[in-house]
Parts: C-alpha cells; sequence; structure tokens
C-alpha cells in the first residue's frame, strides 16, 4: 500500500500561521495535522504502508526534512514531489506517479477525521464520505441500493445527496487511476479551469469501476483559525477517550490546575495558571500568572497575566495584558 498526501497550497485562510510553515504542519494537539492524518490511515491498513508521497511547493529543507520522519515513525519510506502550479486536484495527485505502482490511498491533507474503518483491499475503490446538514458547498455522492456511488455531483445548488466527499480515496488499481488522470492532463480536460480528481473518478466510474463509502464519524476541518480552534478542541477529546497521557513529564507546573483534556508539551513551564479545557501548549513555552481555555499555544511563546479564550497563538511570541480572543503568528510580539 502507498499513500499519496497533496498539500502543496499554503493555506492563506489560515493566515498568519501559515506564513512560516505550511497548513498541514500546524500542530493539533501536540501533533502537525498531516502527522495525525497518516496515523490514522495507517491504522486503517491492514497491510504494510510501504511508501508516502508528499506533494509540496516549495516549502523549504526543514519541512522536507519534516515530512520524511513523519513518514519514517510509520515505518514507511517517504518521498518528496512539488507541484509548481496550481492546477488542479487531478495534477497535483499525478505528481506522484511513481507511486501508483499498486494500491494506493489519496488524503487531502487539511482534512481529519474520526472514525472506525478497516479499508477493504478488494473493493475497486472507496470514498470518505461525512453526511453534512447543507451539502451545496461540497461535491457529494448519490448511491444505489447496494451503497454503490452513482453519481459524483460538485456543489449541488437542489438537494441530491447529504453525503459530502471529505477528500480521502482508496484506489485498488494505481496505474489505472494514473492512465485516467494522465488522460485528463492530455486533452486538456479541464472544470472550472483546473484538472479534477471527480472528472477521473466520473470517467472510472462509467468504465464500470465501483466505489463504495466509508462513512466516518467526524470530519475536521483546519481553514481557518476558529476551525483549527475547534478541531484542537475534539482530537483532545478523542485522546481523553484513549486514555492518552497528553501531559508531559518534562513540563514544569507550578501552582498550576490543569482542566482536562489539555496537551502540555515538553520543556513547558506553567506557573500560577489555569490552563484548560481544550488548550494545547508547545514545547517550551512558559506561561504565567494567566487563565487559558480553548486554544493552541505553539513552541517557544511567553504568555504572562493573559486571560485567552478561542486563541491560536503561534511560536516564539511574546504576549502580556490583556483578556481577548486572538490569532498571533510566529515571532509576534503583544503587549
Amino acid at each position: 500500500m502507498n499513500i499519496i498526501i497533496p498539500m502543496a497550497g499554503r493555506g492563506t485562510r489560515l493566515r498568519p500561521h501559515t506564513l512560516t510553515v505550511p497548513k498541514p504542519l500546524i500542530p493539533v494537539a501536540g501533533k502537525p495535522i498531516v502527522q495525525r492524518l497518516v496515523e490514522d490511515i495507517v491504522e486503517m491498513c491492514d497491510q504494510p504502508v510501504e511508501n508516502i508521497g508528499f506533494i509540496i511547493g516549495d516549502f523549504g529543507e526543514d519541512v522536507e526534512k519534516e515530512l520524511l520522519n513523519i513518514a519514517s515513525k510509520e515505518g514507511a519510506q517517504g518521498h518528496i514531489f512539488y507541484q509548481d502550479k496550481p492546477l488542479g486536484t487531478a495534477h497535483a495527485i499525478l505528481c506522484a506517479e511513481q507511486l501508483m505502482d499498486r494500491n494506493v490511498i489519496v488524503a487531502f491533507a487539511d482534512t481529519l477525521f474520526k472514525a472506525n474503518i478497516k479499508i477493504n483491499p478488494e473493493n475497486d475503490g472507496t470514498i470518505w464520505v461525512h453526511k453534512v446538514e447543507d451539502p451545496s458547498g461540497f461535491g457529494v455522492v448519490k448511491l444505489n441500493d447496494e451503497q454503490i456511488i452513482t453519481e459524483f455531483v460538485e456543489k449541488p445548488p437542489t438537494f441530491v445527496s447529504d453525503l459530502a466527499i471529505i477528500g480521502i480515496y482508496y484506489f485498488k488499481d494505481g496505474q489505472y487511476l494514473k492512465n485516467e488522470l494522465q488522460y485528463l492532463i492530455d486533452n486538456d480536460i479541464k472544470d472550472k479551469g483546473e484538472y479534477q480528481l471527480t472528472s477521473a473518478l466520473e470517467n472510472m466510474k462509467q468504465k464500470g469501476t465501483q466505489f463504495s463509502i466509508a462513512s466516518v464519524e467526524e470530519w475536521l476541518d483546519c481553514g481557518n483559525k476558529d476551525a483549527t480552534v475547534y478541531t484542537n478542541q475534539r482530537v483532545l477529546e478523542f485522546s481523553k477517550e484513549k486514555e492518552q497521557d497528553l501531559i508531559s513529564a518534562d513540563a514544569t507546573l507550578t501552582n498550576a490546575s490543569i482542566i482536562d483534556p489539555c496537551y502540555i508539551g515538553e520543556g513547558a513551564v506553567i506557573v500560577n495558571s489555569v490552563i484548560g479545557p481544550h488548550v494545547s501548549v508547545g514545547v517550551g513555552t512558559s506561561i504565567k500568572n494567566s487563565i487559558i481555555t480553548n486554544s493552541i499555544i505553539q513552541n517557544e511563546t511567553q504568555v504572562s497575566n493573559k486571560i485567552i479564550t478561542n486563541s491560536m497563538i503561534g511560536s516564539h511570541a511574546h504576549l502580556q495584558g490583556n483578556a481577548e480572543s486572538i490569532s498571533l503568528g510566529d515571532h509576534s510580539t503583544q503587549l
């Protein structure tokens, strides 16, 4: 089994946090989004994952090393591929064509989910979906009585289905997928000005490929600050359900009250403060004389005399002052 993860976008809706790191490397409950995605997918596989390919832009050597390390932690060989121009999802996936020599999972890196799913490798293909209240803003699927997909509909103006595609796909025959993606490029077949994966899926379906669905219990978005803070909240709750220890033994807690669930990273120092619930505190961060709830604070940041809620604070930032809702990027100072 191989995994392909397109993640070339910079995540403009999550600025200023994505000015210094790509969105999939923003930490949620102490781990980068893309690392959590990889871990969840590997857990769903009944066969070893041999290769993981990350399709990126010009993110720099440090990001590439971190991605390769994420793959290595799962016992897989990591690969870096580049998408130089935003030409669509089909084009992005095809950048990793060398990994399409066997069955393959494609997972877009801004998606986290809660599910109890095992992949059936004998299915032609499987598409992960989640039932949504308003499907008009999503790509959705229609099913027959055997729960096989009969139609893909992009952002339906009238109701046709409430099963939204969440951005994770399994293909039994990676070479077949590669050929269909290449067909779009060779024949300049675009939808809304880009080469789209859904166009290839429709062609494969018309040729007899039977796509089944895998339904997830929760679908979590990291598209903007509020959505990412909420995702952090839910992931902390999932970890609590699994009875995972999220507070580092190397953290220093002095007259500190931690209201679970919270993540406290290595070397964090918390003094005279109340933290939680639903707070993630990064490595080496110092918090003094503060009350913080429902927030993400990244690495090596200093916070003092603050009341903070529903906030994202980057790495190497300095905060001191009054209560407010904040979205503060890396290397910033707020007094």
